[in-house]
């Protein structure tokens, strides 16, 4: 009995991290909702995992009586199915490799049940992200367990479409594709996170609350409403990818925080022209919007850039070398407005918190047996 459990232990539990990526060439809307194909293809920033990250165990054995997953301490719904897209191609993929002989003992598990725990240490569904993280974990971590390699974005893209963009590392653009079965739907690095070491990430975290409006169903009703959102796809993002992918490689970065705060005002603009429009932006997030212009204004160069996704915290990207001038200036912003006398939003910027973070590495195989989410049981850690 001893001697078996070792065996499941080493081949068959399997924990793994994932990191937040930031577009700063936004995806909204999809062309298909059940292969979540987009409309636009989108560019974004892997952030280091060192602050912002998803953990996930996987395990597998012939003890499990059900398929069961925990997600930050509670049990879920494994039949979402989004989460089947996803283990149902990993293990299909499995299958395959285990009958074209590919495969070693990491197929073995394939007729057992599995459980999944999965941790954010961050706030899940406040706009920073954590679907895609999530995701990208679930997907690189049951890849591990059953033995599966090669490109694996197009599976975590049906989890969650941003997902895809979680498998690299640097930065990485989501092609959009043609084909109708979503195959050439897929991620691709343009630059790894070596590439541009002075860029630095803030993340203002103004709320932590779950946003009012999903970004599922707010880009179905914005592909149903809005004219802008089809001219931004058809005519605006072809150009700007081209141009943002090239700033990227020059390491240029005037230009790619104006692609970066441009794109990000177009995409809340599509959102307010949704019928009825969708408020994903509240006060503080308008008032940072201001005082980063007002900042590079002072400086008569481009020293920032915001992006906001869909919800109201606010990524600010910048170089190393303006990092404390910024951060004071930020903390300065912050102490000028009084939470008493302004409101309900100021007093949460007050309470706010915000990560400095660079660009990361894609997910990663925790080696660690310590850091596994689940026990040799397979039941949820008291830790996760």
């Amino acid at each position: 009995w001893k001697i078996e459990l070792r065996i499941m232990d080493k081949h068959h539990i399997v924990t793994c991290t994932a990191p937040v990526n930031i577009a700063v060439i936004k995806y909204w809307g999809k062309r298909n909702e059940d292969l979540i194909l987009p409309i636009n293809s989108s560019l974004s920033v892997t952030l280091h995992q060192d602050q912002l990250k998803t953990t996930t165990t996987v395990a597998t054995s012939k003890s499990f009586e059900q398929d069961q997953i925990w997600l930050n301490g509670k049990e879920e719904d494994i039949t979402h199915p989004r989460l089947q897209a996803c283990l149902r191609e990993i293990q299909r993929l499995a299958r395959k490799r285990r009958k074209d002989g590919s495969s070693g003992l990491d197929s073995a598990g394939l007729p057992h049940k599995v459980h999944i725990c999965s941790v954010n240490n961050f706030p899940t569904a406040a706009g920073l992200a954590s679907s895609a993280a999530g995701f990208a974990c679930l997907v690189f971590s049951l890849a591990r367990v059953y033995g599966v390699e090669g490109e694996l974005s197009a599976i975590a893209r049906q989890g969650s479409g941003s997902a895809c963009r979680s498998m690299y590392g640097g930065f990485v653009q989501w092609i959009m594709g043609q084909k109708s079965d979503g195959k050439d739907s897929i991620a691709q690095q343009v630059a790894p996170e070596t590439h541009w070491p002075e860029l630095r990430i803030l993340v203002l975290v103004a709320s932590a609350e779950r946003k009012p409006i999903g970004s599922t169903s707010g880009m179905q009703t914005s592909v149903e409403t809005s004219c802008l959102l089809k001219h931004r796809a058809d005519v605006v993002v072809p150009g700007r990818m081209e141009e943002m992918i090239q700033a990227v490689r020059n390491k240029d970065f005037p230009v790619f925080a104006e692609l970066t705060m441009k794109d990000s005002n177009q995409f809340h603009a599509t959102c307010l022209d949704t019928y009825p429009p969708i408020f994903y932006l509240n006060s503080v997030s308008q008032m940072v919007i201001n005082l980063v212009h007002r900042y590079n204004s002072f400086y008569k160069e481009t020293r920032a850039a915001y992006s906001f996704d869909a919800g109201p915290n606010a990524v600010i990207f910048t170089l190393a070398q303006h990092i404390p001038e910024l951060v004071g200036v930020i903390q300065h912003f912050i102490s000028f407005f009084p939470p008493e006398s302004n409101g309900e939003d100021f007093f949460k910027i007050v309470l706010c918190y915000y990560y400095l973070l660079q660009v990361g590495p894609g997910p990663c195989f925790v080696e660690d047996s310590t850091q596994h989410l689940l026990s040799s049981d397979g039941l949820p850690l008291k830790t996760a």
